[in-house]
């Protein structure tokens, strides 16, 4: 396993390919959050969920979908960013062999599809909330019960072992990629889908969260993608995440009480 390690370390990479991929993710994220802040002040976005029960039209389901992947790049990709310089590894690796492999842009497109596959969800979440009045026009649940409820259920799932699975892949990109690779353009795509499905796994009641805070509270969701970035990539990270699990807990349960007053 250690010679393993060695080969497909980040550092096999030559600076100028851990630049390439560094500066090229990296603003992929600035993209979104520039997209975020805009998004945030625009009067067209508190529209987007009324006050009122309304039907939506097509664009506007279209809006709020594109405002959730765009969202979703800008939280997620960041995590990301060990498996793909590891995969980009690889790719060096094969090419001084005389080898071709898929792209890293490959890659990379496969997590951000399945995240995107998670944004329609999210959005359809969001609609239903609206149609039942249960969304301000910030996009915060109008309901306290609701809310301690999404914090409890995201503070349990944190405990699972489907969480604490899940989040073992995401934390070790070298054993996902040495056991799950596949060839060719579409192998990288599926690697890439099936390590953004290890993500997804791991962090979606967490993506939950945004509607007890505010979806478009950008302070919130800095909040929540720095601690999913910590608890993938600190060494501390999965112990963080029990302990945050057990602090979701306690806030649904004071909220509980509260609604309940």
């Amino acid at each position: 396993m250690t010679s393993v390690q060695n080969q497909l370390s980040p550092g096999s990479l030559s600076i100028r390919n851990r630049l390439v991929v560094t500066v090229s993710m990296t603003g992929i994220v600035v993209l979104a959050w520039v997209y975020l802040i805009h998004a945030s002040g625009s009067m067209d976005m508190s529209s987007a969920v009324r006050p009122h029960p309304q039907p939506w039209a097509a664009s506007e389901f279209l809006f709020v979908f594109l405002m959730w992947a765009i969202m979703m790049v800008g939280m997620m990709v960041p995590s990301a960013m060990p498996a793909t310089m590891i995969y980009a590894a690889v790719v060096r690796k094969a090419t001084q062999e005389h080898t071709i492999l898929a792209p890293t842009a490959m890659f990379v497109a496969g997590y951000v599809l399945m995240w995107t596959f998670f944004s329609m969800g999210a959005t359809t979440a969001q609609w239903a909330l609206d149609r039942s009045a249960l969304l301000s026009p910030m996009m915060v649940t109008t309901n306290p019960t609701l809310g301690a409820i999404v914090l409890m259920a995201a503070g349990l799932y944190q405990l699972t072992p489907l969480k604490q699975s899940c989040l073992a892949r995401c934390r070790s990109p070298v054993q996902f990629i040495s056991e799950r690779w596949h060839p060719g353009n579409n192998g990288a795509l599926r690697m890439g889908i099936e390590y953004g499905a290890f993500c997804l796994g791991c962090c979606w009641l967490l993506m939950a969260l945004l509607f007890v805070g505010g979806v478009m509270n950008l302070l919130w969701v800095a909040v929540i993608a720095l601690f999913v970035l910590l608890e993938k990539l600190v060494p501390q990270g999965a112990g963080a995440g029990r302990v945050a699990g057990a602090a979701l807990i306690l806030a649904g349960l004071v909220f509980l009480g509260a609604a309940a007053n």
